[in-house]
């Protein structure tokens, strides 16, 4: 089993940042890939980014690219994203996720675990 918990949700304004964490506990943390997804009203959820065990390999949406950055930090069991430039269309509810199987999957059927999400609004 592993639990997630993200944190550092918010209201921002276009342009700004937000830094968003994902803590873990239970399972190795360094045995899964992680990822972030978001999920706005209305819409179906949908892959923002995904960092193998290591940390070594990170893969994007088209959207984010340059923009978002995930990381992880394996001794503190805790998983990143930093969203710079944000936008509008950003705003949705952002999920992580551990997958143990897969690296770099955009399928959220492929991850097994998940957290209960954090908000981030981003106004214009």
């Amino acid at each position: 089993q592993v639990q997630l918990v993200e944190s550092g949700g918010g209201l921002v304004q276009a342009g700004g940042s937000l830094r968003l964490s994902c803590a873990a506990s239970g399972r190795a943390f360094s045995t899964n890939s992680m990822g972030w997804f978001r999920q706005a009203p209305g819409k179906e959820r949908e892959f923002v980014a995904a960092v193998s065990r290591s940390g070594g390999t990170t893969y994007y949406t088209d959207s984010v690219k340059g923009r978002f950055t995930i990381s992880r930090d394996n001794a503190k069991n805790t998983v990143y994203l930093q969203m710079n430039r944000l936008e509008p269309e950003d705003t949705a509810v952002y999920y992580c996720a551990a997958c143990i199987v897969c690296v770099g999957s955009h399928s959220p059927n492929t991850y097994t675990y998940w957290g209960q999400g954090t908000q981030v609004t981003v106004s214009s």
